[in-house]
């Protein structure tokens, strides 16, 4: 009983001791964190279908809200891998051709005979087995083509821009059509957007009648500019950044209610 209440003792030392080496007017580490996150916190908070517009200049003027039918639909993603695998396939050519042995030259005679040489029996020269022969099973021209429907083909677009605004990759441009065609005011407006050459992959995106538009971005390395009503699906997604001049939204509304 006495070893008992010495060890009961020693282990009450030990505990008081413990709390007199902490101090009392230390701050708790959890305000230290909650501080750190209230500091990460944007000042700016975009919604789901909001993007900023900025001038030709790269200064942001304001906000806009993008239509729901084009950038806030579900994503359908085997859709659009089909939908990209179409584009890949209408790309091919198709003109690759070899010679079978019936369509190389060289004579019909028989080689040699047809017994006792020892070498196995053939019958011409143009035979896949012997140098300069035909080849057999060779790709012959064909035509790669595949197509979707319609309601597939717009569905799949819808999905690909709805999937870049889910992003956050998607800058409205005001002013487009006013741009002088010159390169360094194209180059300085990149700057402005914060996209080095290094790691720039846009597409441009404007209507038909922006030709200076055209003329300012097509010297620029990694900036590839399409008009509204030609974009497709492998377009969008083959950009890290969609930059759409402000008149081309109301194309591309137009184009998905044809």
């Amino acid at each position: 009983m006495a070893e008992q209440v010495r060890t009961k003792k020693t282990t009450a030392v030990k505990r008081s001791a413990s709390k007199e080496k902490s101090p009392k007017g230390a701050a708790p580490k959890k305000s230290t964190t909650r501080e750190k996150k209230t500091a990460s916190v944007p000042q700016e908070s975009l919604g789901r279908l909001s993007v900023r517009v900025y001038d030709t200049k790269g200064t942001q003027t304001g906000v806009m809200e993008l239509p729901e039918v084009l950038f806030g639909e579900k994503v359908n993603l085997p859709l659009i891998a089909q939908a990209v695998r179409v584009y890949q396939m209408g790309q091919r050519q198709g003109d690759a051709s070899t010679k079978t042995r019936g369509e190389v030259d060289g004579s019909t005679r028989k080689i040699y005979r047809q017994k006792g040489t020892g070498r196995a029996r053939h019958g011409g020269i143009r035979a896949p087995i012997f140098v300069k022969g035909g080849i057999a099973h060779g790709p012959k021209p064909r035509d790669y083509d595949a197509t979707l429907s319609k309601k597939m083909k717009l569905k799949a677009f819808v999905s690909a821009l709805s999937a870049k605004c889910a992003e956050g990759s998607i800058r409205i441009v005001e002013g487009l059509e006013s741009i002088e065609p010159k390169t360094k005011h194209a180059e300085s407006f990149f700057r402005a957007l914060e996209l080095p050459k290094s790691s720039r992959s846009v597409l441009m995106v404007v209507p038909v009648a922006h030709q200076s538009a055209k003329r300012a971005f097509r010297n620029l390395a990694g900036v590839d500019t399409y008009n509204a009503e030609q974009i497709s699906v492998y377009d969008v997604l083959s950009h890290k950044q969609l930059v759409f001049a402000k008149e081309s939204i109301s194309v591309l509304e137009k184009r998905r209610n044809a």
